[in-house]
């Protein structure tokens, strides 16, 4: 089932973080933190994780970090919740076969055609765009922040 967690919410803050944040340089882990609030043992095993799935790649090293692995507009807020949902490992009691005949061939389809309709949703909203409302809130880049500034 969908469930909102704090997992899931770091993860897509975390990923929107790096597209926005990202400069020239990888994005480390600790500035996402700094910048999030999110605790280090949350977000370390995400990032991981997301790496494995393909949605950002690592790069070590003492300028290492974190980068995306696809263009923002071809990665959604979708791909990110199938990958935590993964990672929780959580059985999603809609999918079960066991049960009366109403819970399973009447109540639980509600919540598949609804989890279904939601995640499409999700998969239609990009990284792209929630970068682009965080511009339009005027939230400071840091990535555009330490570009120097040739106008003349």
């Amino acid at each position: 089932m969908l469930r909102l967690s704090k997992k899931l919410l770091f993860a897509i803050e975390a990923v929107v973080d790096i597209a926005y944040h990202a400069g020239s340089h990888p994005v480390r882990s600790t500035e996402i933190s700094r910048r999030e609030g999110i605790p280090r043992r949350y977000l370390e095993q995400v990032l991981q994780q997301l790496v494995h799935n393909g949605i950002l790649a690592g790069q070590r090293g003492p300028k290492g970090g974190y980068r995306l692995a696809r263009e923002r507009r071809r990665i959604s807020v979708g791909d990110i919740i199938r990958v935590v949902r993964e990672l929780e490992g959580a059985n999603d009691p809609a999918n079960e076969n066991d049960g009366s005949e109403i819970g399973v061939g009447v109540v639980r389809p509600i919540w598949v055609d609804m989890q279904r309709e939601i995640m499409e949703r999700f998969d239609n909203i990009t990284i792209e765009q929630l970068c682009d409302d965080a511009r339009k809130q005027n939230i400071p880049s840091e990535a555009t922040a330490a570009m120097p500034d040739f106008s003349i």
